[in-house]
């Protein structure tokens, strides 16, 4: 996932310390790859809301490091806001932007809801595509009541049991963490300081009691006017345009009109283009008509001068250099084979036939990720500690007392490049242990490609015993890693007799 990029939008119950908001902003930025695109913070509400953008892991990072940081400085119980809250940090939502799909960004709010829960002892529950019940899928009733409230019913209602963490609310509260499709935050000021028309033009606009489909609003006071302060959670079915013409008319049933209107953090740009297409009636309009639109189409398609030719793994491994070898091609295959497990359960989630399996699933992909990066650490490795064995190699053996130096060189690097592809079979042996749950529990469309992770994995495995053994049987004094050789072996029996078990599964569930 090299060129992918998520949004993330975290919002904290804070705005009148700055000191405490750029502490948290401190703490985003101290990780390389995290751009922080803007900042957005209220008075009224006491709430700031951040935008951040990056790659996976770096978001992630970037996100655990601001909850922790907020957790730290800002306490609920002196807190007072418009704005309901239920966390000092109080929703982080990831979106997909740019060659992430919308289940990594749910794998992603559980293993950082995971880790919130476990190292912050912070109680988080998971919301809208993350929602591990239809009712949390709404932000609404995860707020209900608010910190106060939940306070109380967290340690007596089973209902509010967290996803992950204690049942029990500290100074931070809980948080809130989910994956969404953009949403944008945006608030239309009347002309008038009576809360109550904006509140009754809330209850005409919002999902719940009628409205809009994708519409979440609320009528509060902010800056001496009545606001009317709404969540758009799709703006391509209910538009920025439709919704300001809807306010406009039921403002003017009580005698008033719109003062002005304001976005909280970014917008999509077609938003804002279908808002001036709309308003402007150009009903030919094609969006490549934007000038910078197609300008980026132009810049995307062409190459960029000068850039070095890309090496391919498949290219260096036919080179004649002797790295990357057989090692290297063990874990890069075992990778593969993890990549084949995560696709299974990417493709299961969501189905309405699996649901029952969903939690398995994504326990699965948790796994086969975790397994996939490591195999990919191991691919570099295994070159690393062949040229540590060429370099012990080339060290000077002129005198006795630096020929034994050498070989004892040679031997530590040996004992090390026997050691990279045995942890490389044993990453391998889980994969294949996976391929076994994906075949047995996963999407039966994607069966054959459970299978083919299974002997995939199998094959790495094989090949990664190969290398150990060569390894160890190279040593001055073999019988030292008599021990790791004989695992080696058996992991090979144990990884045929699973292998086994999913050639039965395919044929009980697919018949072949």
């Amino acid at each position: 996932m090299t060129n992918s990029i998520v949004e993330c939008i975290p919002n904290f119950s804070e705005a009148r310390r700055p000191e405490v908001i750029n502490a948290i902003v401190a703490a985003i930025s101290s990780v390389p790859g995290v751009h922080l695109l803007d900042r957005h913070s209220d008075m009224d509400h006491n709430r700031t809301v951040l935008t951040i953008i990056g790659a996976p892991e770096a978001i992630e990072k970037g996100a655990f490091l601001a909850i922790q940081k907020a957790a730290e400085l800002i306490d609920l119980d002196q807190h007072s806001g418009a704005h309901p809250r239920i966390g000092a940090t109080d929703v982080v939502p990831f979106v997909p932007i740019s060659e992430i799909s919308m289940v990594e960004c749910v794998e992603m709010a559980r293993r950082l809801g995971k880790r919130v829960g476990e190292e912050l002892g912070i109680p988080v529950y998971l919301y809208e595509e993350a929602a591990t019940t239809p009712e949390r899928q709404n932000l609404e009733n995860i707020r209900k009541g608010q910190y106060e409230g939940l306070k109380e019913e967290i340690q007596v209602n089973p209902a509010r049991k967290p996803d992950f963490g204690p049942s029990k609310l500290g100074k931070a509260g809980a948080t809130v963490i989910g994956a969404r499709a953009p949403l944008i935050a945006f608030n239309v000021y009347l002309t008038t300081a009576d809360v109550a028309i904006a509140q009754k033009i809330a209850r005409a606009l919002r999902n719940s009691s009628g409205g809009y489909r994708y519409v979440k609003a609320m009528g509060i006071l902010v800056d001496g006017r009545a606001q009317v302060s709404m969540n758009l959670t799709n703006y391509r079915q209910s538009p920025i345009y439709r919704i300001v013409e809807t306010v406009r008319r039921e403002a003017q049933r009580y005698g008033v009109g719109i003062h002005h209107s304001e976005l909280v953090g970014l917008t999509p740009q077609e938003a804002l283009t279908d808002s001036a297409v709309w308003y402007t009636q150009l009903d030919d309009f094609k969006n490549d008509q934007i000038l910078e639109n197609r300008m980026f189409e132009i810049l995307k398609s062409t190459p960029s001068g000068g850039s070095e030719p890309h090496v391919d793994f498949l290219d260096a491994l036919a080179s004649a250099d002797p790295t990357p070898g057989g090692g290297s091609a063990a874990a890069h295959t075992g990778a593969a084979a993890a990549a084949l497990v995560t696709m299974v359960g990417r493709v299961t989630i969501g189905k309405k036939k699996y649901a029952a399996v969903e939690p398995l699933m994504y326990g699965m992909i948790e796994k086969s990720e975790d397994s996939r990066r490591k195999l990919s650490i191991a691919i570099e490795k295994d070159s690393a500690a062949f040229e540590e064995y060429m370099d012990a190699t080339r060290l000077p053996k002129n005198t006795p007392e630096e020929i034994n130096t050498r070989m004892a060189a040679m031997d530590k690097a040996t004992q090390n490049a026997a050691m990279v592809p045995y942890e490389s079979a044993k990453l391998c042996l889980e994969v294949i242990n996976l391929a076994r749950i994906a075949a047995e529990s996963g999407n039966l469309n994607a069966i054959s490609d459970a299978a083919s992770a299974g002997f995939l994995a199998r094959a790495a495995l094989q090949c990664a015993v190969a290398n150990v053994k060569i390894n160890i049987k190279s040593l001055r004094k073999p019988e030292e890693m008599q021990e790791i050789y004989s695992t080696a072996e058996a992991l090979e029996i144990e990884a045929d007799e699973k292998v086994f078990e999913i050639k039965k599964i395919l044929k009980n569930r697919a018949n072949f």
